[in-house]
């Protein structure tokens, strides 16, 4: 992608109410654009990662034996009042269609996914099933705040899990917790389960915390069991209820992800009953694990980040390289020489930095049209501006690799190598410039 053609751009002021690391670096690099309070649109960077994030996260899913579905967005009053949950949820937004029904802009999906799965298991051999779905939540937040961290409409995976019993459900939660951890694993994230409150899903759940102190969740520690503890858990206790230990630290969290053992709780409110092997009528049990995708962008940010922008890791940069040229595009008047001009030695020191830069420009295109054919993902910065502009974009961007293109470069038959998370720099030779990338992406 030319940085000349792109859709947004970098801006050198942050906007006023950004009051989080990925409010501010977000907006700034061009990936994000705030429509009001908590809704977002995503520009074409910003899209680029959330794509990437999603694949991920659909990629160990589906290896997990999970099947995807598409559930709708409007969810009908009735199937709220079923399961009890019309008056109690308070961050429902609740619309009326031109005839009068209610409806409620979908949260979560327990109203809708219940049902439909008593459609279509009516015996033991139809269990266990796991389905998810990648789509858009909405939820009325009182305190919309923290970029794309804790917004009013936002991307979530909800994975719902329906077992025979309730040792089905016992041994494939653990499989989802494994695959959660190796999710956020190849997304550079390290991620703390923590014991936490299941607010209206069930008694107790377990988070996934990214810890950073901009996370919005107090945690406690035990040292003995190694375990985190949300503290609307446990409150004031400084004594672990696990080990009857000390709690010993207090950290802030960012809640990236969570699991419910939801057991009979909506297979009750919808009545979702299978035969078993001897002909009687049983219980369907369920549990239901999410992922805030979109606020996995947000968390990556406010993991990986310095004082000059983002640093993104290899699997979900929006490209893995940011190709830098120093020297515009050659003059016009420049790009062929008039019949009985002089030859390059008796030309004006103006007119021979027009043809060099002209040929570093020239040489600059050569690599990256190469890189691409080749399946390199290359942002490449031909903008007429100055080094320290350039420099600090990519910066702000925060591509894993920073290549440069200049005079002093190509006198050398090389581009300036540099890692986003590194401060060192060294020189790669063009004929060997692919090889290196490709043992770069191995690592």
């Amino acid at each position: 992608m030319l940085y000349s053609k792109l859709f947004g751009k970098t801006s050198k002021s942050a906007p006023h109410d950004a009051d989080s690391v990925n409010a501010r670096f977000l907006a700034q690099g061009g990936f994000v654009d705030q429509v009001m309070a908590g809704v977002f649109t995503w520009l074409p960077l910003g899209l680029r990662v959330l794509r990437k994030v999603e694949n991920i996260v659909r990629e160990e899913m589906d290896a997990l034996g999970a099947e995807e579905i598409l559930m709708p967005a409007l969810e009908p009053k009735e199937n709220w009042e079923k399961s009890g949950r019309w008056q109690t949820v308070g961050i429902l937004y609740k619309i009326k269609s031109r005839d009068g029904r209610e409806l409620a802009l979908g949260p979560t999906h327990e109203e809708i996914v219940t049902p439909l799965v008593g459609k279509f298991v009516k015996s033991y051999k139809d269990l266990p099933v796991a389905l998810y779905q990648i789509q858009t939540k909405f939820r009325d937040e009182p305190r919309a705040k923290s970029g794309v961290l804790r917004g009013r409409e936002f991307e979530m995976k909800d994975l719902y899990s329906f077992h025979a019993d309730e040792a089905d459900l016992e041994k494939y939660y653990p499989q989802v917790v494994k695959a959660y951890l190796k999710i956020f694993k190849r997304l550079g994230i390290k991620a703390e389960i923590t014991s936490a409150l299941g607010g209206s899903f069930s008694p107790t759940s377990d988070e996934f915390q990214l810890i950073a102190e901009s996370g919005e969740d107090k945690l406690s520690y035990c040292a003995n069991d190694k375990k985190y503890f949300n503290q609307e858990l446990i409150g004031d206790k400084t004594v672990c209820p696990l080990c009857g230990g000390e709690l010993k630290k207090e950290v802030r969290g960012i809640e990236i992800g969570n699991t419910f053992k939801l057991k009979y709780k909506f297979a009750d409110a919808f009545n979702v009953q299978y035969t078993d092997k001897d002909g009687k009528r049983q219980k369907v049990v369920m549990g239901c694990y999410g992922i805030g995708v979109s606020r996995l962008v947000g968390a990556i940010v406010e993991a990986s980040h310095d004082d000059r922008g983002i640093i993104w890791p290899k699997s979900v940069a929006p490209y893995l390289v940011h190709l830098v040229i120093l020297g515009g595009r050659p003059s016009p008047t420049l790009t062929k020489a008039a019949p009985n001009s002089p030859p390059l030695g008796a030309r004006t020191p103006s007119e021979r930095g027009a043809r060099g830069r002209g040929g570093v420009y020239k040489a600059a295109m050569k690599i990256y049209d190469d890189l691409t054919k080749s399946g390199v993902e290359v942002l490449c910065d031909d903008r007429d501006v100055s080094p320290g502009e350039k420099f600090g974009d990519a910066d702000l961007i925060g591509a894993p690799l920073r290549l440069v293109v200049s005079e002093k470069t190509l006198a050398k038959k090389s581009v300036e190598w540099k890692e986003r998370k590194s401060e060192a720099i060294k020189l790669v030779k063009i004929s060997s410039l692919k090889k290196e990338l490709a043992k770069y992406c191995k690592v």
